[in-house]
This record gives C-alpha cells, structure tokens and sequence, in this order.
C-alpha cells in the first residue's frame, strides 16, 4: 500500500491548527490535519485547549453563574420575584459539555465541508526524506510536502504542587468541580484565574486570590486595573499581592498553601480546592523535533521568523507553540497567513491590533498601547474616557460599572490604544480594533453615528472626551 501524501499537513486541531487546515484546502491543497484530543467515549475532539478546556467551556460556566447571580442578586430590582434559586452543579457542567461536543462536532463537519483529510492520533515527525516529512498520523504514516505545527500549549506547573486535577487544579480541573467549593484558592491572577474565580464566587464559594507580582493586572491599563481591582473587592473577591508561595500540601479533603504576604510575613490558609493560573508554556511533548533538527527557543517555543517559517524548509509554526501572545484568535490569523504564504499570497498578521479580553463581571477589553507604556515610551498622547453610568442603554440594563478609555496621539490624533471596563466590552472592543487596523484618528470615531441607545455610545462619547467635548456626561 503506498503512503498518502499531502501538500499541507496540519499537527494540531486548535484555533490555529483546524483553521490553516480550512484555509489551506479552500487554496486548492490537498490538506489533512491530525489532532489527538479525545472526547469521554474516546472519540475525536479537535479544537485544542480553547474549546476543550478552555475559552469555550469557561464561557458557558461564566454565563450559567451569571444567570444564577442575576437571579440571586438583581432580578428583585425588575420586579421579579425568584425565591430559594438553586444551583445544579451537574446540571451546569452537563450543558457546558454539550457546548464543547457541538464545537468539536462543528470542526469535523467543516473538515468534512472543505475536503481536509482528518487524523485522529499524535502527530510527529518521523524524518526528511527526498524534499518531504515522513510524519506519524495516529497509526499511520504519510507524506507531506508543507508541515503547519499548532501543538498548543499546557499549563504552567507550581513546582512542588503538581496538578493531580482533584485538588489541585489546572484550567481543565477547574472547569471539572462536582460541586461550589466553600473555600477556594487561586494561585496567579490572570485571564484563567480570574474568569474561574468568578464563575465559583458567583456560585457562592469564598474565593481568594492569591498573585505574586506586586500589581494587580500589570498587561492592562492602569486605570482599568484599578477599577477592576474595586469592583472585583465589591463583589467578594479577595485578592492579595506581592507574595511569595511557600509549600503547598493537598489531602483527600483540602489543601493548604503557605506563603509570605507582601510585607514578608508567614501566612497559611486552607481551601477545598486550589487552582494554580500562573501561565502557560509552549507544547512540544512527543513531536519527535530531534528527528528533523526543528529548533527551539529558551522557553521550549519552536523558533520561528516573523512569517512563521522554521530553521526547516516548508515547516511552519503558529499560535501559543511560538512566540507572541497565547490567544486562540492570534493563532487564527497566523493559520491563515501561514496558509496564504504558502500559496504565494501576503499573509497580514498585525500584532499591534490583537484584542484581548477577559471575561469577568464586568468584562475588561483593550487593544492598542497602555497609558503606562506611552509614558514609558515617551510618546505625547491625549486620553479621552466616559463612564458607562452616564449611558442610556447601559442604565436599562442595569449594568453601569466602568468606562471606555481613548488614547491617541497628541499631534496626529490617531488612535493608540481603546481600553474598556464594563458591560458586554469584548464585543466592543471590535469597533476599536477595525479603526486602529485602518489607522483611524479619535476624530473619526467621534463623528461616526452611532445607534441610539447603544452601549456603543460610550465608546462616541470616549473618542469626543480626547478633545474634551462629550455631549452626554
């Protein structure tokens, strides 16, 4: 039986990986993809980390403990009465499965759809033979001419407090408890911290967060950060900086972490469970990179060049397994050029316009430069923000926290970075990074109409606060 062999194989299923496959097959190749991600009945689930067991899961447990929240919390202020509301943990945890299952089902129909060819197994290298890869695809072995590496990557260990997923929790674990912990510990204070945080806080678990650097949210905006820090102590959330951690003992009924707070001194606390955020790192595990001679970096990430070329020939690298930010629509864009550099187009990825969000209560998005980084680059800015209370749609939704900052540059006006606090930000954030990628100036925001009411208004009124002249605060 002869080796199949492929123009473009793709080794990894995730955000970067299903969609260069995708994008390479609409481009007339013969394209296949391999991922390895197994469902509970051993079946295929492609969509790596993000719809396995991380941006997709997350979100249907953030919006399940919203609605138990609002239910709690807010639905007497509207005139609905809702007595003894309880929360079906199994229930919930059920219904984030099924939103996994028809994601990963969505995948295989668009494989099928565009004609990619579907691998359920480890991929890895076997050798360069003759101009092509020799590649393991599960239990077989094929031929391919242009290799698309999106291997992902895996949460960051403690040393000393390996995840056993029980206790001791990674982002998969988290998106797992049977049941609202009484007491929970958080150990890193970034994205994955603070959206399960909240998904438990929500549900009634006491929940302490516990982050080594000195600041709080130190990538966002400092006015952000510190709103957020308010209304995240508002809401119950208990959030230390500036330790150090110590050991971490876990048992069948609870775990213990010590640690030195900011001021030095020996602390001890006790949890149910304990979830440890602090990063991730590239995934390289298995790929058999010794075989071809593909080079890494320091950190474990596959070297690539600023088209995402390898040190190899027709090997290219995207998403969280390279440099840049670990974010599923990074490795998306970089799928997609990868796949246009290799039919000879001009693949665009502009880092600078990468939107990021976290998808707290409220929600935090931002795009562009901080505050705190214009100041240390010494670029001359104008900063123009309006708060959500002063807007109309905002207020009938009942949702008025936070603000939509502007800034841009103090001679040219263009737009240097939009960073939002508050109600539904990841969606409008979009609008931000659209006129930043057409090199818009604050002007060109202001004097666009916006719909009325909107919670887009705010980010009108932003733009016109650069040049002091909102109309409705």
């Amino acid at each position: 039986m002869s080796t199949k062999q492929f123009d473009v194989v793709v080794i990894g299923g995730g955000p970067g990986g299903y969609i260069a496959a995708i994008r390479a097959a609409q481009l007339g190749f013969n394209t296949a993809c391999i991922d390895e991600w197994k469902n509970e009945k051993g079946g295929p689930a492609p969509g790596g980390t993000c719809t396995n067991v991380g941006c997709i899961p997350s979100k249907a447990l953030l919006q399940s403990s919203e609605h138990f929240d609002h239910a709690n919390h807010h639905f007497a202020e509207h005139g609905i009465s809702a007595d003894n509301v309880k929360i079906d943990v199994a229930k919930m945890l059920g219904r984030k499965d099924t939103v996994v299952k028809q994601n990963n089902d969505g995948i295989l129909y668009l494989f099928k759809k565009n004609k990619v060819t579907f691998f359920h197994g480890r991929g890895s290298f076997v050798a360069a033979k003759d101009g092509l890869y020799e590649i393991k695809a599960g239990e077989e072995v094929i031929l391919a001419k242009h290799v698309i590496l999106a291997t992902g990557s895996n949460a960051r260990q403690l040393p000393g407090a390996a995840f056993d997923e029980e206790m001791i929790l990674s982002n998969d674990g988290a998106l797992r408890i049977g049941e609202v912990p009484k007491k929970l510990g958080v150990i890193g204070s970034g994205v994955i911290g603070l959206e399960m945080g909240s998904v438990w806080r929500r549900l009634g678990a006491d929940v302490t967060v516990l982050e080594g650097l000195p600041t709080f949210l130190g990538a966002v905006d400092e006015g952000v950060a510190k709103e957020a820090a308010k209304l995240f102590k508002k809401q119950g959330l208990k959030i230390e900086l500036g330790v150090k951690i110590g050991e971490v003992k876990a048992t069948k009924k609870s775990v213990t972490v010590s640690y030195a707070d900011a001021k030095g001194a020996e602390q001890k606390a006790e949890f149910d469970k304990l979830i440890i955020s602090i990063g991730r790192v590239p995934n390289t595990i298995g790929l058999n990179v010794e075989a071809v001679g593909l080079k890494l970096d320091e950190r474990g990430a596959i070297e690539v060049d600023g088209d995402c070329k390898t040190n190899l020939p027709n090997v290219w690298a995207v998403g969280d397994v390279v440099r840049g930010p670990m974010l599923a629509h990074k490795a998306e864009e970089e799928g997609v050029a990868v796949a246009e550099r290799i039919a000879g187009q001009h693949g665009h990825v502009n880092f600078n316009t990468i939107p990021w969000v976290i998808y707290t209560s409220p929600e935090i998005a931002w795009v562009g430069r901080t505050e705190q980084q214009l100041k240390a680059d010494g670029v001359a800015y104008k900063a123009g923000q309006f708060p959500f209370m002063a807007n109309g749609r905002a207020r009938a939704l009942g949702d008025t926290n936070g603000f939509v900052k502007f800034l841009a540059d103090a001679t040219t006006d263009e737009i240097l970075g939009v960073h939002i606090i508050g109600p539904f930000a990841s969606e409008l954030i979009s609008e931000a990074v659209v006129a930043m990628e057409f090199k818009a100036s604050a002007e060109d925001i202001a004097r666009i109409c916006h719909a009325h009411p909107s919670l887009s208004e705010a980010t009108k009124e932003a733009a016109l606060a650069v040049d002091k002249r909102t109309l409705n605060f």
